[in-house]
């Protein structure tokens, strides 16, 4: 009789404890689900690429298939604002995004840098030119990328954090664009090899600056490896002769597989 009281009692324990647990969840979940969320950032949060492009959001060409509408999407928050826009620097993230932002704001998703470094002109560079000229080019934005990012995106993480003091800030890096160990027609390895250095660099320095301001830093390039340019099931366009700005951008199944889960395992 006691051995059946005692596991009576140890199961009462359990079910409280499971109780209290799912309870904690739910009321994080509620909290989670009761801010509001701002979308910032370039292209690769716009989700060009991804198709299926919003009307209204014109040349900014932000995605329903982008991993920021697919957030909200399924979590349903009390405001969500859609502001990144294909083009976009840290400068024009500054001038033309925040104003959504508030000490009501929950949570901040953002993808800056990349167009500060000029990565669309080392791509079309390594594409049409040499190996030579192209190394030159990316040793260029390299250069940029040392000495005069870190500035950019600490004006940048200073402006978010005071404008929004109380929301969680998810910095999303950028996928490596190639898979060098694959046999693949077009880019030389050497180029290939350069340009995936270049893009570590990116994170690398995007991830110090972001951790300098306490934001979180969401790695894409674990989900995307695997799904590079040059593997059998790519999540990125290589060059796309009829839409050309959507060249070396997420497709779909790059948002939803490789950039929703990082925000998601960040929010």
């Amino acid at each position: 009789m006691r051995r059946v009281r005692a596991s009576a009692v140890v199961s009462s324990f359990l079910l409280a404890v499971t109780l209290a647990l799912t309870g904690a969840a739910a009321a994080q979940a509620s909290t989670q689900a009761a801010g509001a969320y701002v979308a910032l950032g370039d292209s690769y949060s716009s989700g060009v690429g991804a198709g299926s492009y919003q009307t209204s959001s014109g040349t900014c060409k932000r995605s329903n298939l982008a991993y920021p509408q697919l957030w909200a999407n399924a979590n349903q928050p009390s405001g969500f604002s859609f502001m990144a826009c294909s083009g976009a620097t840290t400068s024009s993230v500054r001038s033309t995004q925040l104003a959504p932002l508030n000490s009501s704001t929950a949570l901040v998703s953002v993808s800056a840098g990349g167009n500060d470094a000029g990565f669309a002109d080392v791509m079309q560079t390594c594409v049409i030119s040499s190996d030579t000229t192209c190394l030159n080019r990316i040793a260029t934005a390299r250069n940029y990328i040392t000495s005069t990012l870190p500035g950019n995106l600490n004006a940048l993480y200073a402006d978010i954090r005071n404008r929004a003091p109380n929301a969680r800030v998810v910095v999303m890096g950028y996928p490596k664009f190639y898979n060098v160990a694959a046999i693949c027609a077009g880019l030389s390895d050497t180029k290939r090899t350069a340009i995936n250095q270049a893009a570590d660099l990116l994170n690398s320095t995007t991830s110090g600056r972001a951790a300098a301001y306490g934001f979180r830093f969401g790695d894409v390039r674990p989900p995307f490896t695997g799904h590079e340019l040059c593997s059998g099931d790519s999540w990125l366009h290589s060059v796309n002769v009829t839409s050309i700005g959507e060249s070396y951008h997420p497709k779909a199944a790059g948002q939803s597989g490789g950039y929703l889960p990082v925000l998601n395992a960040n929010d």
